[in-house]
């Protein structure tokens, strides 16, 4: 079983993805395909005159403030564009895949934040209108269900909330508690770099693994989303999965690149 994260950074071919998921389907290999789509959020929100708004928490790690119209546009773009288009690709390539969201039937359920903490100016806020949360219950059952009917699920966010609400939810740690909770052997993380850089963003200053016990010293020189990637590997590899690959899906065969080691192996 492996579990596959592919984000939705601006550069990453989801044609050469499907290419390579669709072979490893017709293999046989069980898996997970997860999904992001957050530079086409970006655009979108632009142009609905709702633009991005990014906060850093107090422990450092970034992520998209998400307000009510801010959940709504991200749905548009993650469940239906993005989504229905992954799912497109791969039953053109005969891959009997069905696309839901973390919110249907559950399949990722976890708390509400309505307010958070931010630093702004120097200085700790509150931001209340909050839709974001973490997944802290996999619905296993449904997936399985998938898997015995033969087919492929392929997921993204957002999860819901344990009252039914949609919540935004970071789709990196969603794999690492889908993986965890399969039982997965590999959770790969793939996104529009190599793996984790020690000189961002030097492609060629790659580090080619990192021992469990190193994650915390490796976020140390983590930019961007490579840290919350990182806090991902960790829940993952705590939750039992045996390794966590950060590959490059940018070009050609990016899972089994990523399966055969390349980018950055965390075990």
């Amino acid at each position: 079983m492996i579990v596959i994260k592919v984000g939705g950074s601006e550069g990453i071919d989801l044609d050469l993805l499907c290419d390579d998921v669709a072979g490893l389907a017709r293999d046989g290999v069980p898996l997970v395909l997860v999904h992001g789509g957050s530079h086409r959020t970006n655009r979108v929100a632009e142009a609905l005159g709702h633009p991005p708004r990014f906060v850093t928490s107090p422990s450092g790690y970034t992520s998209r403030h998400t307000d009510r119209r801010t959940l709504e546009i991200f749905e548009m773009v993650y469940c239906g564009e993005i989504n229905k288009g992954v799912v497109e690709r791969l039953q053109r390539r005969g891959v009997n895949a069905v696309g839901l969201s973390g919110l249907d039937g559950r399949t990722w359920e976890g708390p509400r934040k309505k307010a958070i903490r931010a630093i702004e100016d120097g200085r700790v806020r509150v931001l209340r209108d909050s839709w974001t949360g973490k997944v802290e219950r996999v619905n296993t059952g449904l997936i399985q269900t998938l898997f015995d009917g033969g087919f492929v699920p392929v997921l993204t966010p957002p999860a819901a909330s344990f009252d039914g609400e949609a919540i935004n939810v970071d789709g990196d740690r969603a794999a690492a508690a889908t993986a965890a909770a399969l039982g997965a052997e590999t959770l790969l993380l793939l996104s529009n770099v190599p793996g984790l850089l020690r000189d961002f963003p030097d492609e060629a200053s790659l580090v080619p693994a990192v021992a469990r016990a190193e994650i915390d010293a490796a976020s140390e020189h983590a930019e961007g989303r490579m840290r919350i990637k990182l806090l991902g590997a960790r829940e993952a590899l705590d939750g039992g999965v045996g390794r966590v690959v950060l590959g490059d899906a940018r070009g050609a065969d990016p899972v089994t690149n990523a399966l055969e080691g390349k980018g950055t192996v965390i075990a």
